[in-house]
C-alpha cells in the first residue's frame, strides 16, 4: 500500500498537508501607498514570505482582479501593484487566506 508523497515539514500526505494555510495565518502583512516618479502611486505589500506561500500565484491573482500591473521583489520582500488599491486589497488578501487581524493598512 502506497501513501504517495509526504510533506517534508509536517509529514502528512500531500493531499492533507496544511503547512501552506498555517504559513498564511502566521504572516504579518502591511499595505501602504507610495508616491513614485511623476506623482504615480504604487501599492506596497510587505510581509508576505515567498518561502511559505505561492507568491507568483498571488501576484497573478491580484493583477487579474485589480486590472493593474505588478511584481514581487524577492530581495526586499515587497509586492508592488500599480495604482492605489489599499481598500480592495485587504478584502482580497482575506479571501486568499490571510486573517484580517494580521493585515495592517497604513
Amino acid at each position: 500500500m502506497s501513501f504517495g508523497e509526504r510533506c517534508p515539514i509536517c509529514g502528512l500526505p500531500k493531499e492533507l498537508c496544511v503547512c501552506g494555510e498555517i504559513a498564511k495565518e502566521q504572516q504579518k502583512v502591511v499595505i501602504k501607498i507610495e508616491k513614485r516618479k511623476y506623482g504615480r502611486e504604487v501599492t506596497l505589500v510587505e510581509g508576505i514570505d515567498a518561502n511559505d506561500t505561492d507568491v507568483k500565484g498571488l501576484v497573478k491573482y491580484l493583477k487579474k482582479k485589480l486590472g493593474c500591473g505588478g511584481t514581487y521583489k524577492k530581495k526586499e520582500g515587497l509586492l508592488l501593484l500599480q495604482g492605489d488599491h489599499k481598500r480592495k486589497l485587504k478584502d482580497m488578501l482575506v479571501q486568499w487566506g490571510i486573517p484580517e487581524d494580521r493585515i495592517e493598512v497604513v
